[in-house]
């Protein structure tokens, strides 16, 4: 399809409004000197407006090229399936954020590793030999190396499941310095945070259940 504008008009015009070009381009004006491009197409029935920059950057001839290579991916081919790039777009900027938001923050083992310094002059000798060697032991081989909002139940749940039954007073310990360590490591006035370490219901009944027969023997 033979594009509707022209150059001049493109520049010319002044009035707020969505103006097409032809095969989804609109020349996009919300004031006289703010005007961008945008490709409009359908994905699973829904509509979708794609972004291909302002007229100060991209030529009414440069529009019409991004246009197209947007068409393509939206249409994909024989050998390549259509994507939303809208939603494609959306998701590369969550994931950027999110590692913009990791950059800084300390892992796990770093976390415990200041708890243990800040505490080593007030524990017993026993505790100064416990805390480390239990959190090496079963604890950063999962954890040690995800930040606080990494962490979440079920990372509790793999490191707990193999000692749960066997070791289940270590398994107890070991949860409650994680969570000491987490707790003393996020936003007190957070009102959406949850400690991924707490042994909440669904915790406890994902855990594996000590056979009948070793409790009768722990009780006897």
């Amino acid at each position: 399809m033979a594009g509707r504008l022209k150059p001049l008009d493109v520049e010319r015009q002044t009035k707020p409004g969505k103006y097409a070009d032809g095969d989804g381009l609109y020349l996009i004006i919300t004031g006289p000197t703010s005007k961008s491009w945008s490709y409009r197409y359908w994905k699973d029935g829904k509509e979708r407006w794609h972004g291909l920059g302002s007229l100060k950057e991209v030529s009414l001839k440069d529009a019409r090229l991004a246009r197209d290579a947007a068409r393509l991916r939206v249409k994909g081919d024989r050998s390549t399936a259509g994507v939303d790039i809208v939603q494609e777009r959306r998701k590369a900027r969550e994931e950027s954020k999110a590692i913009e938001a990791k950059v800084g923050l300390p892992t796990f083992e770093e976390c415990a590793e200041v708890y243990i310094r800040t505490n080593w002059s007030t524990w017993s000798v026993k505790h100064r030999d416990q805390w480390p060697s239990s959190l090496k032991r079963y604890a950063y081989p999962t954890i040690g190396k995800l930040t606080i909002p990494e962490i979440k139940p079920s990372h509790m749940y793999d490191l707990l499941k193999p000692i749960w039954v066997e070791k289940r007073e270590t398994a107890n310990r070991v949860r409650g310095r994680i969570e000491t360590i987490i707790a003393k490591n996020v936003d007190i006035d957070d009102p959406d945070f949850r400690n991924p370490a707490e042994l909440t219901r669904q915790l406890r009944e994902k855990l594996p259940k000590r056979p009948k027969r070793m409790m009768m023997l722990k009780l006897q």
